[in-house]
C-alpha cells in the first residue's frame, strides 16, 4: 500500500515554502529524501529522478509479470519515462495490453513507456566489436536514448579488422561519450580510448571461446587498459554503460 505520509509531507513542505519558513533549496533537498511507495512485494523509489536525474529502472529478470506491471503503475506517477530491462517478449505483450504506448527493443530486451516526447541532446556513440555483441550494445543504446541522448551506432568494427573502425573517424571524433562493447579479449576499448579525448565506457561481454571465461578475460583486459580515459562496467551490463554515458552527455553540454 502507498506510504500514508507521502502526500502530507509534500503539502507540508510546499506550505513552509509559501509561508517563507523554508528556502527553496532546502525544500528540494527534503524532496530528495522523501520516502517510497510500499507495494508489499516492492518498495518503489518515486523520487530517484530528483536524486539521480532519471526514474528508477525496473530489472525484470526473476520478477512475475503481475509484479512488473504493478511496479510500472507506481513509477508512472513520478516520472516521464519508464525503462524496464531484461524483458522477455511474452512479458512485453502483457505490458503492451496495459500500456498501449509501450515500445520494445527486441535486441536489447528492454521496454520504454513515455508520457511525452523526450528532447534528444549531445552525441553518444555505441561501438560493438562483433555482431554477437549487439544485444548488450543495444541495451546500452536504448538506455541512453530513453535518457534523452542522441545515439549513433557503430557495430562489428572489432580489432581483427581494425580498418573498419578507422574508416568511421567522423562518428568517433564527434561523440560526447563512447560506449565500447566487446567480448573475446576486449581489446577494442583500448584502441578507441587511444583515439579520442572523451570518456570511454567499456562493456565486456560474455561472448567468446572457452578461455574467455564468459567475459572475465575481456573484463580483465579492459580493467588493465593503457588508455586512461577508459572506465569499465560489469560483464554484459549495457544498461549501466548507457546510464553513465547519458550522465556524461548531459553534464558536458
Amino acid at each position: 500500500m502507498p506510504n500514508k505520509h507521502f502526500h502530507l509531507s509534500v503539502e507540508e513542505l510546499l506550505k513552509k515554502v509559501q509561508d517563507g519558513k523554508l528556502e527553496i533549496k532546502d525544500a528540494i533537498y527534503k524532496l530528495k529524501c522523501l520516502p517510497y511507495e510500499d507495494l508489499g512485494f516492492a518498495k518503489t523509489d518515486g523520487h530517484r529522478v530528483l536524486r539521480q536525474g532519471f526514474p528508477e529502472v525496473i530489472f525484470c529478470e526473476n520478477k512475475t509479470t503481475e509484479h512488473i506491471i504493478k511496479i510500472i503503475g507506481s513509477l508512472r506517477k513520478s516520472g516521464n519515462v519508464i525503462l524496464a530491462t531484461r524483458v522477455e517478449p511474452q512479458v512485453f505483450l502483457k505490458i503492451k495490453k496495459k500500456y498501449l504506448n509501450a515500445k520494445y527493443n527486441k535486441a536489447a530486451r528492454a521496454v520504454s513507456i513515455q508520457k511525452t516526447t523526450i528532447k534528444k541532446i549531445g552525441n553518444i556513440l555505441v561501438v560493438s566489436a562483433g555482431t554477437a555483441d549487439i544485444p548488450v550494445a543495444e541495451e546500452a543504446a536504448f538506455t541512453a536514448e530513453c535518457m534523452g541522448g542522441n545515439v549513433e551506432r557503430l557495430y562489428d568494427v572489432g580489432v581483427a579488422g581494425i580498418h573498419r573502425l578507422l574508416g568511421e573517424k567522423e562518428k568517433i571524433f564527434k561523440a560526447t561519450a563512447i560506449i565500447v562493447v566487446a567480448g573475446m579479449e576486449g581489446a577494442l576499448a583500448s584502441v578507441v580510448g587511444g583515439l579520442v579525448s572523451v570518456p570511454v565506457i567499456a562493456v565486456p561481454t560474455s561472448i567468446g571461446y572457452g578461455a574467455s571465461f564468459k567475459g572475465v578475460a575481456a573484463l580483465l583486459s579492459m580493467l588493465n587498459s593503457c588508455s586512461p580515459n577508459v572506465s569499465v562496467v560489469n560483464i554484459d551490463n549495457g544498461f549501466g554503460a548507457g546510464f553513465i554515458a547519458s550522465l556524461i552527455n548531459k553534464n558536458k553540454l
